[in-house]
This record gives C-alpha cells, sequence and structure tokens, in this order.
C-alpha cells in the first residue's frame, strides 16, 4: 500500500501543478480513503479551499485530528471569511492573541511575566519572591510550523475586526502577527497599505521587530544575518515617506545595489512614493510608468499613477488607461477609481461621483475612492457632503494626515476656524514636512487675524518645498499667499518681490496684478501701479478691484508728470535757466535760434518741441 500512497500523492501534486484542482480533489479523494492520514486530509481541505468549494473544505476540517490542530483552525476560520461569516470565524480564532508567542528586540520593551523562584530566606514573610522572566522563551517549546499559523490566525483576525470597522483591534491583531512571525508579510502589508500607524508609530514598530529570528533551511548564521537585514530594508521600502528620508533612501539604495533590485516594481514604487511625497511629480510619473510598461495591470502602483496623472493633468492618459482597465478588469475598484479620476479631471462632477461611489461600493475599505468622492463634493461646495465623506476616509486611513488636512480645509471654507484648526493641528501632528498642510495652517492663522505666524507657516512651507527639490511652479499658490500676508503686515518690499516672483512663475490673474497694485500704490508708485493694474485689467476688464485702484492710482498721477516730480522739476529749472540767457543776449527781443545739441530742444517758431505734460 505504501508504494500506492505515493504514487497517488505525486499524481496529486502534479494536478496542482497544473492547477488543475479538480484532478487533484477527484485523486486526494481516493487518497485519503487508503490513507485516513491527517496530512492527506489537510492536503485535500486546502484543494477545496483553492477550488472556492469552501464548505467541502469546511467538513474535512471538522476531524477530531484537523480541528485541533493549528493549520486546520487557520484553514476552518479562512473559509468562513470567505464566506463573509466573520463572527463563525471569530468563534475559531478567539478573540486574543497568544501574547507568549511575541518576541521583539532586546532594545524595545519586553514582554515579561511574573513568575514565582525559590528564595533561600525570607522576605515579608515568604519563603517565595517574584521575578521577572522573558515570555518570549515559551514559544522555544512550540513548533515552528505552529507559530506561523498562530500568527496566520492574528492576521485573519484582524480581517475580521476590519470588516466589522473595529480598526483598532484590527491593527493590534496585524502587529501581534508580524511580532509573533516577522515574515508574515500580508498583516505588515495590512498595515501599511492602510495606513493604520502613524509615520512615527511605523518606524517604532520596525524598530521592535525581532528580525533575528528568522531562520534558513540551512541554518547558517551568516545566511540567516543576510536574510535579516534583507528583510528589514524590504519592511523599511513600505513606511511612511514623511519622515527619516535618510534611513528611508539608505535601504532603497542598499536594496538597489547590493541585491540588484534597482528595476524590480515594488523598489522602483517606493522610490516614485518618496518623489511624490517631495512634490516632485514628473519625475515620479516616470517611475510609475517604467511600472506599468512592466507589468501594466500591477494594481499596487495604479492609485500613485493616477494621482500623478490627475496632478500634472495628463488628461488623455488617463482616458487611455481608463477605458483599457474598464474593458479588462471591470471587477477591480481601481478601475473605476480610474474613470472616476479622468472625469475629475476634465470637471465632469456628477459622472466622477458615480464611479468614486462605485470603486467604495466594491470596496468599502478602499480609501482612494473615498477621497475622491468627498473631492467631488468639495468641488462643487457642498462642504458638508464632503465633510462627511473626508471623515470616512479619516477612520479608514487613521495614519494618513491627509483626510484631516482635507477636513481643516473644508471647515476653513466654512469660517468654522477653531474646529479648522483642530484638524489641522491633528493632521501635522501626523506628518510635519508637507507643504500643503503648512500652507493650509497659514490661511487659518491669516483668517485669525495672526499675520505674523502667517508668515512664518507660508516661509516654512516655501523652505520645506525647496529642500525637497520641487519646482517653483507647482508652491507658487503658497508663495502668493505669503506676499499678502507679507502686504497685510506692511512689509511692502517683500511683499512686491514675492507678488514679481509668483507673476513670474506663471500666476497671470486679475487679482494678482490688483495686489501688486495696492503694494505699489502703499510705496507712493503711482506710475508703475498704473501699468500694473493696466496688465490685470487686460485679463480681466470687469474686475471691480482692479478699476477702483486704476482710478485711485490716475488721480495721483494728475498732479506728477510722467517722469516723475524730481525729474520735472529739474528739466523745469533747466528750461528756466535757458530762457532767461536768451532774454539776457537778445535784450528781451524774440529770435529764432537754431537747435542747441547740447539742450536736446528748440525753443521757436515752427521747430519747437513741446514738453512732456
Amino acid at each position: 500500500m505504501s508504494g500506492l500512497t505515493t504514487f497517488l500523492r505525486a499524481w496529486r501534486d502534479e494536478a496542482i501543478q497544473k492547477h488543475n484542482l479538480e484532478s487533484a480533489a477527484y485523486v486526494g479523494d481516493k487518497l485519503l480513503n487508503i490513507s485516513n492520514s491527517t496530512a492527506d486530509a489537510l492536503a485535500l481541505a486546502r484543494i477545496h479551499f483553492e477550488a472556492g468549494t469552501y464548505n467541502r473544505a469546511l467538513s474535512l476540517i471538522t476531524r477530531p485530528d484537523l480541528v485541533s490542530s493549528s493549520s486546520g483552525r487557520y484553514l476552518a476560520a479562512y473559509c468562513h471569511i470567505k464566506q463573509n461569516r466573520h463572527e463563525d470565524a471569530l468563534d475559531i480564532l478567539g478573540e486574543k492573541s497568544p501574547a507568549h508567542l511575541i518576541t521583539t528586540t532586546d532594545s524595545a520593551r519586553r514582554k515579561l511575566q511574573a513568575v514565582a523562584v525559590t528564595n533561600g530566606g525570607k522576605q515579608n514573610g515568604k519563603g517565595k519572591r517574584l521575578e521577572r522572566a522573558d515570555r518570549s522563551e515559551e514559544r522555544d517549546f512550540v513548533d515552528r510550523g505552529d507559530v506561523k499559523y498562530e500568527a496566520g490566525m492574528c492576521y485573519l483576525r484582524g480581517l475580521c475586526y476590519a470588516k466589522q470597522n473595529a480598526f483598532d483591534s484590527a491593527k493590534e491583531c496585524y502587529k501581534d502577527a508580524v511580532r509573533i512571525d516577522v515574515q508574515c508579510f500580508e498583516a505588515f502589508d495590512q498595515l501599511m497599505r492602510n495606513s493604520l500607524m502613524s509615520p512615527g508609530e511605523e518606524w517604532a514598530f520596525l524598530e521592535s521587530l525581532n528580525f533575528d529570528s528568522i531562520q534558513t533551511s540551512d541554518g547558517d548564521s551568516d545566511t540567516q544575518s543576510e536574510a535579516a537585514d534583507f528583510v528589514r530594508n524590504l519592511y523599511t521600502t513600505r513606511l511612511s515617506k514623511y519622515s527619516r528620508t535618510a534611513d528611508f533612501t539608505l535601504a532603497l539604495d542598499t536594496l538597489s545595489t547590493h541585491y540588484h533590485l534597482a528595476s524590480n516594481p515594488d523598489i522602483l514604487l517606493a522610490r516614485a512614493d518618496l518623489l511624490s511625497s517631495s512634490s516632485r511629480f514628473a519625475p515620479a510619473l516616470q517611475l510609475t510608468s517604467a511600472i506599468l510598461s512592466q507589468d501594466p495591470y500591477n494594481f499596487t502602483c495604479l492609485p500613485l499613477h493616477l494621482a500623478l496623472l490627475y496632478q500634472l493633468q495628463h488628461t488623455t492618459a488617463l482616458f487611455a488607461l481608463s477605458h483599457d482597465l474598464a474593458d479588462t478588469h471591470p471587477l477591480e475598484p481601481t478601475t473605476w477609481l480610474a474613470v472616476g479620476t479622468y472625469y475629475l479631471a476634465t470637471s465632469r462632477i456628477p459622472e466622477a461621483r458615480s464611479y468614486f461611489s462605485k470603486a467604495s461600493l466594491m470596496n468599502p475599505h478602499f480609501g482612494p475612492a473615498w477621497i475622491g468622492f468627498a473631492h467631488t463634493f468639495a468641488a462643487e461646495g457642498e462642504s458638508d457632503q464632503a465633510i462627511a465623506a473626508y471623515s470616512t476616509a479619516a477612520r479608514l486611513f487613521q495614519g494618513t494626515h491627509l483626510p484631516q488636512m482635507f477636513l481643516g480645509m473644508q471647515e476653513i471654507a466654512l469660517d468654522n476656524l477653531g474646529v479648522a484648526r483642530e484638524y489641522l493641528t491633528a493632521a501635522y501632528g501626523l506628518c510635519k514636512t508637507d507643504p500643503g498642510l503648512i500652507n493650509e495652517l497659514g490661511v487659518c492663522a491669516y483668517k485669525e487675524g495672526e499675520v505674523g505666524e502667517a508668515v512664518r507657516c507660508f516661509e516654512l512651507g516655501l523652505s520645506i518645498a525647496e529642500a525637497n527639490g520641487a519646482e517653483g511652479g507647482q508652491y507658487r499658490e503658497v508663495r502668493l499667499n505669503l506676499a499678502h500676508a507679507l502686504r497685510r503686515s506692511g512689509r511692502f518690499e517683500e511683499a512686491l518681490v514675492q507678488f514679481d516672483e509668483v507673476i513670474r512663475l506663471g500666476l497671470k490673474d486679475a487679482a494678482v496684478f490688483a495686489a501688486k497694485g495696492l503694494v505699489l500704490l502703499e510705496l507712493e508708485q503711482a506710475f508703475e501701479a498704473t501699468v500694473c493694474l493696466h496688465e490685470g485689467l487686460a485679463i480681466s476688464p470687469q474686475d471691480p478691484v482692479g478699476s477702483t485702484l486704476l482710478d485711485r492710482a490716475l488721480a495721483l498721477l494728475e498732479s506728477e508728470g510722467v517722469l516723475g516730480g524730481a525729474d520735472e522739476e529739474a528739466i523745469d529749472v533747466r528750461v528756466g535757466e535757458r530762457v532767461a540767457e536768451l532774454k539776457k543776449r537778445g535784450g528781451g527781443r524774440r529770435r529764432r535760434v537754431r537747435r542747441d545739441s547740447s539742450e536736446g530742444m528748440d525753443l521757436d517758431g515752427g521747430n519747437e518741441r513741446r514738453l512732456p505734460p
């Protein structure tokens, strides 16, 4: 019989490798009847799971030898999750993680427990004393395969809590899964993909992980050390790009050079994300385009690629990509995110809203769809609906500052400055290096009358953008806000410099010229103000502010010449002296004189040249 069972196992495994699951199930069923072994029962249950026949898999797992094992409980719970029966899954998984299996680094806070230790002397009348021992040592007595399944069950427990919108509980379960088994990447991916931790929490969590617990098949210490460093660098590239960029860049460079992963899509995506967070959108788009040229349907890369196309207003590329995705992947939420982004970029707001809504219905935890859905309400000035949608995104993505920032922007639009400051301060606590967020803090301060604080915020935002290497035109609105704040604070010369820079960067708007004209009037430069205001009115002839300021400038010019007061006075003096000299020579009799080249004028007859008025 042993020869037959060996033959059947090889046949079953061959069918699995060829993805012929029906054949594998057929052979596996016969093998189980012959061998009646736990391993063959579990293998057949896994075949049914892969085939999507979850109830058949569950019927096999009810065997006493399977239902009590970690692998059997894991598979049974996963079957329930696939059928959206999350309460049944939690009944199998339990509600608490196996804390005795958690291991951390020596630098992190160790998981300790009190144990009784016999003491030779008595203390407080007792023959025992309490010491603290490392609970993680208990995992040494647990089979390594069971440890991995226990970590997997923590991950499944987190999925159940996430489906029930208990995101704090889900986050703790995911963290426990990675602490138990640092190779449980699916749990780590959920933490990073859904931004469940702030940037600071992410780095602290990474440093608490015990990468030295990684074991390789050959057991070689050097190989295990290299594997630990490799996994640590991989995980580092998934962290937030808004803090410790030097460490992040070092991990990317190590993976690119030492491990030859420079062209790997995930490494390229991490670099693109870093560039995007630094507002260098064009280079980031080049990297995402390179990824999609290798893998056109890389759905991990597509949300960032869509955001970059929208930011750079590449509507033609958005149109082509949306049509391609709609034809090939109509069941993917990212497809309808792309369609909604195209309509939003072309200002077709109702259509954009319907497709963002469709994407969020297909995946209620798809944060980009909720952000886009909220943007459509903000674009139409529907602040209440926008706030509701942004609040949902903030609940889903607790570790990113963007929903909080957008909520603050909506409250500013409603003049709820106190509430706006609370949202913006909360966002600033999550990210202190986003120029856009710091600009909104400056806007809030400006509207509250704190002009000095507003100037500091705008200057800080511009300095961060310049340090990031962002193009000047991307933050010209921040510079314009700085110019207005400087004008309000009476620093007119500095404000004039900023207005000139804004216009040089291409923001030629009637309101900008009107504000610059006002600054010139404050500096008593009426002629320059007149020229500036004429430029603004050429753009918008009906601008009431520009027209009013132009009337004021022209009124000031009535008492001045075109050349300015000082120049005209000098010319008047020179003309008077010349007339007196001519009268003296001619005894008061007018006579025709030749043009004096040194004076540049003729004072007589038909060749008389008028002075400038």
